[in-house]
């Protein structure tokens, strides 16, 4: 076990920025150009205190719901029905309509001390979001020019999540998820040549990992083996052994598995 160090070269982390925002109105994805930010906003998850005879018995955290806030310079047309406009005719529009509920991803990027900006990113997929009606201010033109600033509050309804607590914000780190993966996630996210931009659900993202990430086990022919995987798979007991957690990897006794393989 070494001892702990603080500051060494490459590992000073940071974010900043975001790009490649994506919106997803029935499903289906369109460019959003123009989105300057957003600002995750969380709410609840704050603790939660019982007291038996005059004594904290029991703390937990309450539930927690996604909200965030929206900016932009501009939004893509399909954004309409989201803020609550319907086109009666072409270049004619209603407002105070009824609000459709969208789906939005966006990038944030991920730097350190050596690579800059561009040592990774995280990939943000918000569900089931609903735009709050928003302030829209506009002013007389001057010499200097400012575009306007829109912005929109969001709340979300959190899709059901097999195996865990619902949500509606996923992530994924491209500093630990297979290169495959991400390249994978992205022709869904924002398509390719032959296949349109799309919102996956979750249970498809499990399926997506499931199909991409898998153990490699060699025979070295001296009686022992070398295990390849995703680091949540394999834990380093000591230099040579190692414990395997995996859904195809079944332990038998302390120094045996069962691996199947697909």
């Amino acid at each position: 076990m070494a001892r702990l160090k603080w500051g060494s070269t490459g590992s000073r982390f940071y974010e900043s920025g975001v790009d490649r925002g994506v919106l997803y109105v029935d499903g289906q994805g369109v460019a959003w150009t123009g989105l300057t930010s957003v600002n995750e906003n969380p709410t609840g998850g704050g603790a939660r205190s019982y007291y038996i005879d005059g004594i904290k018995y029991l703390n937990m955290s309450s539930a927690e719901e996604f909200e965030a806030t929206i900016t932009a310079y501009t939004y893509p047309d399909e954004f309409g029905v989201c803020d609550g406009s319907a086109r009666v005719r072409p270049g004619f529009y209603v407002t105070q309509q009824r609000r459709k509920s969208f789906g939005l991803s966006y990038r944030t990027k991920v730097g350190n001390d050596l690579d800059g900006v561009d040592h990774g990113y995280k990939l943000h997929i918000i569900y089931n979001a609903l735009a709050a009606p928003a302030n829209k201010t506009y002013t007389t033109l001057s010499e200097s020019i400012e575009p306007n600033d829109f912005s929109w509050k969001i709340t979300t309804r959190p899709p059901v999540t097999s195996g865990y607590k619902r949500t509606s914000h996923v992530v994924f780190d491209s500093r630990e998820a297979d290169p495959e993966l991400m390249a994978i996630l992205e022709d869904i996210l924002y398509g390719t040549e032959s296949e349109q931009p799309r919102l996956p659900d979750f249970s498809e993202l499990i399926d997506i990992f499931e199909t991409i990430l898998h153990l490699t086990v060699t025979d070295n022919g001296d009686g022992t083996f070398t295990v390849e995987g995703p680091p949540e798979a394999i834990v380093m007991m000591d230099e040579t052994t190692f414990s395997i957690t995996w859904p195809t990897a079944v332990m038998i006794d302390e120094d045996s598995y069962t691996l199947t393989s697909s």
